[in-house]
């Protein structure tokens, strides 16, 4: 009988474990690109309050209400709910906090997750509602600058758009450039 040298053994180990960690992306991660290997959206949203297993959690596809609330491990007790407001499709970044009203009765509030929270998942803030100190997180704005873009804010009532930035005192369009992304503007 005849066996494999050791360099032999080496490259047959070294395929073998290179088939594996293959096998293990494609069950265990077939989500994360489409079937053209373009990178997926994902979805990110965060519940708390009365749920089984409170925490941020991530789809695949925009989510409804009632998706979240199920992906958090569901109600901690059964209570009554308005079931017409669960197929109501939320926005990445949403803050879900669900309440309890009294012994029978559930009560949901929508809020935007923490600035430090959007900014790790690559988030934009909403400029017109950021606080000089969410600011202050954006790699680029230091203090004076976040408070100087708050000032700016308030003056004008609100931003229009992102590009309005460049008005702001400090920002020149290098500066403008490096930190666009991380921020949007909602009505």
């Amino acid at each position: 009988m005849r066996y494999f040298s050791l360099g032999q053994q080496k490259i047959l180990l070294g395929l073998a474990v290179f088939a594996l960690a293959l096998l293990f992306f494609k069950f265990y991660y077939p989500a994360l690109t489409s079937s053209r290997g373009k990178p997926v959206r994902e979805f990110v949203a965060e519940v708390s309050g009365e749920v089984q297993k409170p925490g941020i959690y991530i789809f695949h596809h925009p989510f409804t209400l009632k998706e979240a609330i199920e992906k958090a491990g569901g109600l901690r007790e059964e209570s009554l709910f308005d079931e017409k407001n669960l197929s109501e499709t939320l926005q990445t970044g949403t803050l879900v906090h669900v309440m309890k009203e009294s012994r029978e009765v559930i009560n949901v509030k929508l809020g935007r997750m923490e600035a430090r929270k959007l900014i790790v998942f690559s988030l934009p803030l909403d400029l017109n509602r950021a606080s000089a100190e969410d600011l202050c997180l954006i790699p680029g704005i230091g203090d004076p600058l976040g408070r100087e873009i708050v000032a700016y804010r308030e003056r004008r009532r609100a931003f229009r758009s992102v590009e309005e930035l460049k008005n702001v005192k400090g920002i020149g369009d290098k500066k403008f450039e490096s930190f666009k992304t991380y921020f949007t503007v909602n009505p």
